[in-house]
């Protein structure tokens, strides 16, 4: 595939998509397109070799049918973990179905599509549900298709684990929505091969691959685990469903993006496990790192006066 167009590409997961597109690539041949509404923020992808980075809205059909044009394959990694039913319908289900439109327009097949682990259209959550319709649309499309289902993934930037660090650095003690929630956490950088393998690996079209790492754990554990990591080890106290509500809400009223939300704690009554029932990473090559041996260094980088670095840049005090 020499031109590949990235929805999502600015973020978490697309960062380490674009790195290894352009590694296969050596650096030299195609086009990786990588739409952003603020392409001034994604300066970590401007600088890869081969990826032009454009200012686009894909929820505007005008502007994705113009994406998709000239494209040989598109890898969708837009979605949202927070927000309400229109919210949810907007990007996971409104997208795909946009995105239909645009590659039958232009005679694009090949998409590659990133999902979640647990969605159903049966799921209890809003969140599981929508990447169950997203799914659907795509599939019923008749388009060269293969979707990814990960479970959480962790990773040097991740807003998981790295920040589940920094709160235990300034509280005495830790309060846990869903600290029995199950995990099966894998890394960006498998997920990201995953993808890069699926797009020339013919014998992917029309599956459905669970990644997934080797390890799974609780909430609690994974929480603990962060915190041992970074020097920080904190009481963890389980709350109980009714109260773990009542924080979900006031969270959702604080500013910003917030940690755990009324939907999260539906979604995590599913458990983010493998079901054993579809491929995994090991049927495109790869065989999944551990949480440990990839975030136990990283996460060291909270503790003593690093952990102060996050709160600096807020403040901008370089």
């Amino acid at each position: 595939m020499s031109n590949v167009l990235i929805l999502g590409g600015t973020g978490f997961v697309g960062r380490s998509v674009c790195e290894k597109l352009v590694e296969r690539s050596g650096g030299a041949g195609g086009r990786i397109t990588v739409p952003s509404r603020r392409p001034h923020r994604a300066q970590h992808i401007r600088t890869l070799p081969t990826v032009e980075l454009v200012q686009a809205d894909v929820h505007n059909d005008a502007d994705l049918r113009q994406l998709v044009e000239g494209c040989d394959a598109v890898i969708n990694l837009v979605a949202i973990l927070h927000g309400s039913e229109a919210d949810f319908q907007r990007v996971h289900v409104d997208l795909p179905r946009k995105l239909v439109a645009a590659c039958q327009t232009h005679g694009v097949k090949r998409i590659v599509h990133v999902s979640a682990l647990g969605a159903a259209t049966d799921a209890p959550s809003k969140y599981l549900r929508s990447k169950a319709a997203g799914e659907a649309i795509l599939k019923a499309a008749g388009l060269d298709i293969t979707v990814l289902r990960p479970s959480v993934i962790f990773g040097e930037h991740d807003r998981f684990l790295n920040l589940f660090a920094r709160l235990l650095a300034v509280t005495p003690v830790m309060p846990l929505a869903g600290a029995a929630a199950r995990f099966q956490p894998v890394w960006v950088e498998d997920v990201a091969s995953a993808i890069v393998a699926s797009i020339g690996d013919r014998t992917s079209i029309g599956q459905t691959v669970e990644c997934g790492g080797p390890t799974v754990y609780t909430l609690e554990a994974l929480v603990r685990f962060a915190g041992r990591c970074a020097g920080h080890e904190r009481p963890v106290i389980a709350l109980p469903d009714a109260i773990a509500r009542l924080q979900a809400l006031v969270m959702g009223w604080l500013p910003g993006e917030p940690l755990m939300s009324g939907d999260n704690l539906d979604s995590m009554r599913v458990p983010s496990v493998l079901s054993g029932d579809s491929p995994g990473l090991e049927a495109l090559g790869i065989q999944p790192a551990s949480i440990e041996a990839v975030m136990t260094p990283l996460l060291a980088g909270h503790a003593g006066v690093a952990r102060l670095e996050p709160l600096r840049a807020s403040a901008h005090r370089r």
